[in-house]
């Protein structure tokens, strides 16, 4: 079974920026695992909850909600201070990464680049910073060798692809986008992954925006190869698996 693994940094980044990866390929029988480093609880958006502990106890049953719409295998929310990645210990938080990469063991990582994707966010630069370094050292086994055993091991992950887009968002951190090098064709999964970001109901306020932009553009999601154990690849991809199903 091919696995592929998705790294953001708040509840409610699956479904927005990877809702339609992760519906294509559940579609197509493989496995998926999102982590999301923080609760979400710096979040503007605050639903009924009267406190970051409620907010942050909303946020993760929107996350799971959301992760079953999609049809996610599993789905982890991390402890990590939201708002406040960029003051995180790299160390920790990429020694925790590497863990969970060398548990579910992925074929595919895809996660946000360090621009902060279209909205410049800060904490989704700073995921984007750490799981790229786990995307690295979860193959040596020189790194975090204390989490080596009989049940660990270093796993090397075959694609390391970020999120992008050929567009941006009006009122926003000015950004550089990479260039796309992999479009997947996510119309049959547009409504699904609506679905999905309306399970944030905490979230509401930001439906309209999400939903006018989601229709405005091709149904589509755009990824960036930014680096893979196989130095040949095609131009343009359409599958992020693409070259490295004869290795599952």
């Amino acid at each position: 079974m091919l696995r592929l693994m998705v790294i953001t940094a708040h509840p409610d980044d699956e479904a927005a920026n990877f809702g339609g990866a992760l519906c294509l390929y559940h579609a197509r029988s493989a496995e998926t695992c999102v982590l999301s480093l923080t609760a979400g609880t710096a979040a503007t958006h605050r639903g009924d909850a009267q406190s970051d502990e409620a907010l942050g106890a909303l946020r993760r049953t929107e996350f799971a909600d959301s992760c079953e719409i999609l049809g996610v295998s599993r789905g982890i929310v991390l402890d990590y201070p939201d708002g406040q990645l960029d003051r995180q210990d790299v160390q920790r938080v990429v020694g925790d990464l590497t863990r969970h990469i060398r548990v579910f063991r992925p074929h595919v990582i895809l996660t946000f680049g360090s621009d902060g994707f279209v909205t410049g966010h800060a904490d989704h630069a700073m995921a984007s910073v750490f799981a790229t370094l786990a995307f690295h050292w979860a193959g040596q086994s020189q790194r975090f060798s204390d989490q080596l055993g009989d049940r660990i091991t270093p796993h090397r992950t075959h694609k390391l692809y970020y999120v992008t887009a050929d567009f941006t968002l009006p009122g926003r951190p000015p950004i550089a986008l990479a260039p796309a090098t992999t479009v997947l064709d996510i119309a049959p999964y547009m409504d699904t992954k609506i679905a999905a970001f309306r399970a944030h109901v905490s979230q509401s306020p930001l439906r309209q925006v999400f939903e006018s932009t989601m229709r405005k553009y091709e149904p589509r999601e755009l990824y960036h190869l930014t680096a893979s154990v196989d130095i040949q690849v095609e131009a343009l991809e359409t599958d992020v698996f693409a070259g490295i199903v004869e290795h599952a």
